[in-house]
């Protein structure tokens, strides 16, 4: 599992660090409807930087997933997620 998440939006301009998938759903929800691109890019931190000696290099974060609330569905299957609900 990852330990941070990372979410971008607003084309890229803004981005938020949050520590669970859980405060990511809650977080796209909650301003998905007041954000002017509610395209949302969720990352998830994964294996760290290693340098050419070993050393860490600090911290990398991979694409998990794009959610577009714009979509049909994509803010019913968030708000399933969060409740537990199975699709």
């Amino acid at each position: 599992m990852p330990s941070e998440w990372q979410i971008r939006f607003d084309g890229g301009r803004q981005q938020r660090y949050l520590p669970d998938r859980e405060s990511v759903l809650r977080y796209v929800l909650s301003i998905g409807s007041r954000t002017p691109e509610p395209r949302f890019e969720v990352f998830a931190e994964s294996e760290p930087v290693r340098l050419a000696d070993g050393s860490s290099g600090g911290r990398r974060f991979a694409l998990s997933e794009v959610l577009d609330l714009r979509e049909p569905g994509v803010r019913e299957r968030l708000q399933a997620e969060l409740t537990g609900e199975r699709s």
